[in-house]
């Protein structure tokens, strides 16, 4: 018969799964451990404790930090099919009409590359890097005016919290560099997450997440929405079933970007 492990060894290996699985189900820890669900329960409060974890509606997720912004070229190459297929599922939630804050961001100029040239709406945005990839885009374009922050090329500061102060939106689609339930969405620098807060204190609407599925469970340096504050999330196919049942219990409508259709 096997000897039972003890509480470190268990919590040991409940971080190994994690660091190759970054999700893991109750069910999944109770088979791995041989222990009981009650057991695995104390194990993941413990872990959560220490902030290794987060616990989720039936499992657990692997705790993740973003501490530093990287250079808007390298974010680039992360992810680039996936995050093309979440900026044109997420432009096409964009209707006639629309006045629509877009933050900075990889995955947000992928939004504004996708916006139908002759679309009738308005967008408002900080985001320098898709000014100068749109060139005439046929709709309505904003730049917030504000500081230029290189690293991320997108502007920021006084000057542009006090312009988005002239201005309410009725949607706002805005990349993070991480989302979790405990958490919400945070992003690595202050003057972003003081754009976005402003943002979205100025939308009388929908706000919509696009990020992609390695931003579940991450976290950063500056918290910009509570989990409650988000109506949708646009990820693509990485994103896992048990997460989506998660923000569902949240009330969050989680959209799914794919070549070949949209799962609802």
């Amino acid at each position: 018969m096997t000897k039972p492990l003890i509480p470190a060894q268990r919590r040991e290996r409940i971080q190994e799964y994690l660091a190759v699985h970054q999700i893991a189900r109750s069910s999944d820890l109770c088979n791995l451990l041989e222990t009981s669900e009650a057991t695995v329960r104390r194990d993941l409060e413990w872990l959560e404790q220490k902030g290794i974890l987060e616990r989720t509606h039936g499992g657990a997720i692997l705790s993740q930090r973003v501490i530093f912004e990287q250079e808007y070229q390298q974010r680039a190459q992360h992810f680039p099919e996936e995050k093309k297929l979440i900026g044109e599922l997420a432009a096409s939630l964009i209707e006639e009409g629309d006045i629509v804050f877009v933050n900075s961001g990889t995955t947000a100029t992928q939004v504004l590359q996708h916006i139908r040239r002759d679309s009738r709406i308005t967008v408002f945005t900080n985001n320098v890097n898709a000014a100068l990839e749109l060139g005439d885009p046929g709709f309505h374009y904003y730049l917030t005016g504000g500081e230029f922050q290189s690293r991320s090329n997108s502007l920021a500061g006084r000057f542009a919290l006090d312009n988005l102060n002239l201005v309410f939106a009725n949607k706002v689609i805005l990349g993070v560099d991480g989302i979790s339930l405990k958490h919400g969405c945070t992003v690595p620098t202050n003057a972003e997450a003081e754009v976005v807060r402003r943002m979205i204190d100025r939308t009388k609407g929908q706000v919509i997440i696009v990020a992609d599925h390695s931003k579940w469970g991450a976290v950063s340096n500056f918290p910009v929405a509570n989990i409650d504050e988000i109506d949708k999330l646009v990820t693509d196919e990485g994103f896992g079933t048990e997460a989506v049942d998660d923000l569902k219990e949240q009330s969050i409508e989680t959209l799914i970007a794919s070549n070949l259709n949209v799962v609802t």
